[in-house]
């Protein structure tokens, strides 16, 4: 091919690329704008004060689920990234032989189960021998989502830290844990959090696991024993509704929820680039 045909068939390739990314854009944006469209004239205080009107009234807000849905990813967080971290830690530093290689493998099938199994599962573990739904339930279903995500990005971005640490660390007479905590843990810190804020943004959306777990609550839950209200059980309730208002501040709840996800992307993001930078 000479140097004309390989300009034309690079400016192809470019041209492809492009069509694909504006292919791919186009329907996200859409998406974006009808959303903001029907949604942001619902957007305000009393949506974020207010609980639920009764059955056919106007007006109320979600309040209850805004904070259920809080309450949930932080209590899923309080015993899903441990797990996911330290066992991403493990692998990378430690991992070799049969057994990691059941972990990863396992991990990378969990990733792929889908949502409502988890549910289904969680529903079996806790709901049944509780004879209750729960913030508990949900919270364990959300965290079992979390774990295989965190585990398998911390276990990539740990593997970027620089041989030469360890190495040096080592050299000075620091024992192997202190050199994964203090040093390369520390090193990699920003990647990780990276993963744990696309794995939060991943599960903050999900609605099946918590149909069979937090079930949902027009009020405020008192106990981690009782169902609670969340930001996407409550919008699928109002979306099947008979009632135009409920419409509305589905519409309302949903573009919370998807500026939620976009806020935890951009600070995914924002990491990425700090720890890029630093390394450059």
């Amino acid at each position: 091919m000479n140097q004309i045909g390989r300009k034309i068939f690079s400016a192809a390739m470019v041209l492809a690329t492009l069509i694909c990314a504006v292919v791919v854009l186009v329907p996200l944006i859409s998406i974006l704008i009808y959303l903001i469209s029907k949604g942001i004239g619902s957007v305000n205080l009393d949506f974020f004060t207010h609980l639920p009107r009764p059955v056919g009234e106007a007006g109320g807000g979600m309040a209850n689920a805004i904070v259920g849905s809080l309450l949930l990813i932080a209590l899923a967080c309080l015993w899903a990234i441990p797990v996911g971290v330290f066992g991403g830690v493990y692998l990378s530093e430690f991992g070799k032989g049969t057994m990691s290689s059941v972990i990863r493998f396992t991990a990378d099938v969990l990733t792929g189960v889908p949502s409502i199994v988890i549910g289904i599962f969680a529903y079996t573990l806790f709901v049944l021998p509780m004879r209750s739904f729960s913030v508990l339930s949900g919270a364990f279903a959300l965290g079992v989502m979390l774990i295989p995500v965190t585990l398998r990005t911390t276990e990539e971005i740990v593997k970027t830290v620089p041989v030469t640490l360890r190495e040096a660390a080592l050299a000075l007479g620091i024992n192997r844990f202190r050199t994964t905590v203090s040093i390369v843990m520390k090193t990699a810190m920003s990647g990780i959090m990276t993963g744990i804020l696309l794995a939060i943004a991943r599960v903050s959306g999900e609605t099946a696991p918590l149909l069979f777990t937090a079930f949902g609550n027009r009020v405020w839950s008192q106990s981690l024993t009782e169902p609670i209200a969340a930001l996407p059980l409550q919008i699928f309730a109002y979306a099947i509704s008979p009632f135009e208002d409920w419409h509305r501040q589905a519409w309302a709840g949903a573009l919370v929820l998807i500026g939620i996800v976009f806020a935890l992307t951009l600070i995914s993001r924002f990491l990425t680039k700090t720890r890029y930078q630093a390394h450059h």
